[in-house]
C-alpha cells in the first residue's frame, strides 16, 4: 500500500509537504504536540536528521511517533552519522513501522554542530544509498544479495537546489540520482521564481519532469532579518530584495511573511513542471499550517 504522498503525485494532484525537527526529549508526547496542526493539512511531513549536525531524538524513532498518531512522515536519512550496515538496516526498519517516504541526504558535516569531535560515517555516497533503498523494494536484495522478505516498501527521495542554468548547461548530478532509483525531488528553499522558470526550462530540455515528482521549497520568512541571514548563511538560498523589503516594512512580519508564502505556494500550484511544495520554517509548524489554509489549495484540490 502506497502513501499519501505518493497517491497525491500520482493522482497528478499539486502536492504539499512540511517538515519538523524532532525534540530534544525522551517522550514521544513533544513530537506529537510540535506537529499536531499539520494533521490533515500536509500531506507528508519531513522529520529532519540531525539538523545542523547536532543530536536531536532520532529520526526513524520522531517518524515512527507521527505514523502512528496520523501524520505521514518522511524520514530524512543522512549518511553522516551512520555506515552502510546501519543505512540498510534503517531502511528495513523504516518500512517495518510503515514509514513509507524516505529522504536520501549527504548530511552537514560535524564540523557545523555543536559537537565538532565527532567522527563523522561517510560510509558510502548519496547515489549509493538511493540504488540500495530501489534494491531493497524492487528486487528485495541487499547490496550483498541476500534477501529482504518481504521486500522493503518504499518511496524514495532526494534533494536539489535550483541554480541559474548556464549555456550548454546539463543537470549531471540529479539525472544521476534519477537513474539511481529516485522518484521525488525536494529543493532547498527557492524563493526567486524568475530563476526557479528557467531552471525548470532547463531541466524540461532533459526530460527531467517526465521522470521524477519535483517539490519545490519555500516557507514563511520570520522578519527581514531572518531573510539576510538565510541569504549570507543557506548555501544556494537567495531571498530577493522585494521579499526582504516586504518583511522590513511590514507591521506585523509574520502575518506578511505568511502572505508572501500564500503567493508564491499559489503560483508554483501554476507553473508547469512543478508537482508540489515543500514548506519549511524551522519550529514554526503552526505558520506552515496557517499558510496551507490561507492558501485555499486543499479545497481547490476537493472541488476539482
Amino acid at each position: 500500500m502506497s502513501g499519501r504522498l505518493q497517491q497525491v503525485l500520482r493522482r497528478g494532484d499539486f502536492a504539499v509537504t512540511a517538515e519538523t525537527t524532532p525534540p530534544d526529549a525522551g517522550t514521544a508526547a513533544p513530537v506529537v504536540a510540535r506537529v499536531a496542526c499539520l494533521r490533515r493539512l500536509a500531506d507528508a511531513v519531513n522529520v529532519t536528521d540531525g539538523a545542523g549536525a547536532r543530536a536531536h531524538m532520532s529520526a526513524l524513532a520522531a517518524a515512527a511517533v507521527l505514523a502512528r498518531s496520523g501524520i505521514e512522515p518522511v524520514l530524512q536519512m543522512t549518511l553522516r552519522d551512520r555506515n552502510r550496515l546501519a543505512l540498510q538496516a534503517e531502511l528495513m526498519g523504516a518500512s517495518a513501522l510503515e514509514i513509507p517516504n524516505v529522504l536520501c541526504l549527504r548530511g552537514d558535516d560535524v564540523s557545523a554542530g555543536d559537537q565538532p569531535v565527532a567522527k563523522p560515517g561517510f560510509d558510502i555516497v548519496t547515489l549509493s544509498l538511493v540504488r540500495t533503498a530501489r534494491a531493497m523494494r524492487d528486487g528485495g536484495v541487499l547490496p550483498t544479495g541476500r534477501k529482504v522478505e518481504p521486500p522493503a516498501k518504499l518511496f524514495i527521495g532526494v534533494a536539489d537546489t535550483p541554480a541559474e542554468p548556464k549555456p550548454g548547461w546539463r543537470p549531471e548530478g540529479l539525472l544521476a540520482k534519477i537513474e539511481a532509483g529516485a522518484d521525488f525531488v525536494q529543493t532547498q528553499y527557492c524563493f526567486d521564481l524568475a530563476l526557479l522558470r528557467r531552471y525548470l526550462a532547463a531541466l524540461a530540455d532533459h526530460g527531467v519532469p517526465e521522470r521524477v515528482y519535483l517539490i519545490v521549497g519555500i516557507g514563511p520568512i520570520a522578519s527581514g532579518r531572518a531573510a539576510r541571514w538565510m541569504n549570507d548563511n543557506l548555501y544556494g538560498v537567495q531571498v530577493p530584495e522585494t521579499i526582504v523589503d516586504r518583511l522590513e516594512r511590514a507591521a506585523d512580519p509574520r502575518a506578511e511573511s505568511i502572505r508572501i508564502c500564500v503567493e508564491l505556494l499559489q503560483e508554483l500550484e501554476t507553473m508547469p513542471g512543478i508537482a508540489g511544495a515543500h514548506l519549511m520554517a524551522p519550529r514554526q509548524e503552526e505558520a506552515i499550517a496557517e499558510t496551507i489554509e490561507a492558501s485555499g489549495l486543499l479545497a481547490r484540490r476537493r472541488a476539482a
